[in-house]
């Protein structure tokens, strides 16, 4: 199993570009093999990966997810594409439809039927990442053209999916998977076997999971873990994560991230492995110290 870290910070330096690339350079020198970024309300995620690929030469990189609805497919492909080009190669595009709230109270965009949106767009997208030629028209969506980055081969493509109707999806036409919010029982009873299924029926390859866990080095626990739960409390009551929070038999996010001793967290890691987890996506949280973490992480690569 991979491990990479996922850098989304709402405060602090990686919310600057020098920052986040000082960040992505210290995560290469440790060894990880991905440095995932979310991408929230502040940089665009895409843009600034391309500047952190181009001052770093071997670390993975990576979207934690780019919403879908703000950009038509081909504009998405084509900045991916850019993406890659600029990084060697190196760039995996992650996307997801994000949440009701954000894409019609943010954006004003319609959020119903958001399986029917993926369905139509990763219909044009996928294809377009391969540099295919694309001819499409569909209830949503219309395209038709070629994205051509010369310096860009194939972009790799996981596609943020819980329930079972985007399982599907992610199975039938991208590389895999990237969670959040999701515990390691409902990884290995609901999403990895949904995930495989879609894919072999799709006669595509193994897909990739790419797990997304809070986690931190604590030495008082319950502490953090009141902590966590403040401080990450919007994530359960978003309808998408509070499925899978109850699958878990979780009460808060704090139940399902790893924090703890090292002892506890690399049990955990090992768990993952055990079931089939073929990425770890660590969001270190200020709860601990983040370098502490971080080289206890890379102890585990």
């Amino acid at each position: 199993m991979k491990i990479g870290i996922n850098s989304g910070a709402a405060s602090g330096p990686e919310t600057t570009i020098d920052g986040l690339i000082e960040r992505a350079q210290s995560m290469e020198k440790l060894g990880f093999d991905c440095f995932w970024m979310a991408h929230m309300f502040g940089l665009d995620a895409m843009t600034a990966l391309a500047l952190v690929g181009q001052q770093t030469s071997t670390i993975k990189l990576g979207t934690a997810v780019v919403p879908s609805y703000p950009r038509h497919p081909l504009v998405m492909a084509q900045q991916a594409a850019t993406t890659n080009a600029a990084s060697k190669g190196r760039f995996t595009l992650g996307i997801g439809l994000s949440h009701k709230p954000i894409i019609e109270g943010m954006f004003g965009l319609d959020y119903s039927k958001p399986a029917r949106h993926m369905d139509e767009y990763l219909q044009i997208l996928a294809p377009a990442l391969n540099k295919e030629k694309v001819d499409f028209s569909g209830e949503r969506y219309k395209a038709r053209g070629q994205i051509a980055v010369t310096e860009s081969a194939s972009v790799p493509l996981v596609v943020a999916a819980l329930g079972d109707a985007m399982l599907k999806l992610a199975g039938t036409y991208a590389d895999g998977t990237i969670t959040w919010m999701t515990g390691p029982k409902t990884l290995e009873q609901h999403i990895i076997p949904k995930l495989r299924l879609a894919a072999e029926a799709a006669d595509r390859p193994l897909p990739r999971i790419v797990a997304g866990i809070p986690t931190a080095i604590v030495s008082d626990k319950d502490s953090a873990t009141a902590r966590i739960n403040k401080g990450m409390k919007m994530y359960g009551q978003l309808d998408s994560y509070r499925a899978m929070l109850d699958r878990e038999g979780a009460d808060g996010p704090a139940d399902i991230a790893f924090v703890g001793d090292e002892a506890e967290l690399r049990r955990k890691i090992q768990r993952l492995r055990d079931i089939g987890v073929s990425d770890l996506n660590c969001a270190i949280l200020g709860v601990g110290d983040h370098d502490t973490t971080a080289q206890f992480l890379a102890s585990e690569l």
